[in-house]
């Protein structure tokens, strides 16, 4: 890699970690989200950094499109937004250790499994799993004659259930 690709990289690492540390750091649930999506777009650059465009096109639009929507429902659902006064989050020493314990977790499996110790990561490459049966299910979830009006109206069912439910929650009509 040359000095820029080191540079472009320092800066989307710095947008990870800086994001990420922001999110767990900021009180306010709509900052917090809206640093989430500050990480995610570095996560995206990285992608592209690795030649996989399509996994940074997922990144922007799936997960950065998922957190727009959480926005919203923040707005929705957050108490403080809505000038009631909440308590303060006595547990956050309690969330460390869990966060700790999770990291010990992640680090060791990934130390184990660049050793080729770890039995639960399979041998051999996945697309050799079973890759015909993946392919069909996609094909039918997409196909007109298959399964998308179901997946959609599924889709839209749960949206207005979750919409209907915040409604009944601030207790609107």
């Amino acid at each position: 890699m040359n000095w820029l690709e080191w540079g472009f990289f320092g800066v989307l690492t710095i947008l990870v970690i800086g994001g990420g540390l922001a999110v767990v750091l900021n009180r306010n649930l709509f900052h917090s989200a809206l640093w989430l999506i500050v990480s995610l777009f570095g996560v995206a650059g990285l992608f592209v950094m690795l030649s996989a465009p399509f996994l940074a096109a997922v990144q922007v639009l799936v997960y950065i499109g998922a957190i727009v929507i959480l926005i919203i429902f923040a707005i929705m659902l957050t108490r403080r937004m809505m000038g009631i006064s909440e308590a303060p989050n006595s547990q956050w020493t309690l969330g460390l250790a869990a966060a700790a314990l999770t990291f010990l977790v992640i680090a060791m499996t990934l130390v184990l499994a660049s050793n080729g110790a770890n039995p639960l990561i399979p041998r051999e490459p996945l697309t050799q799993i079973g890759g015909e049966s993946l392919r069909d299910l996609g094909v039918a979830l997409v196909d007109l004659n298959q399964y998308v009006l179901p997946f959609l109206l599924a889709s839209v069912l749960l949206e207005a259930a979750m919409v209907g439910a915040i409604v009944l929650a601030r207790g609107e009509e």
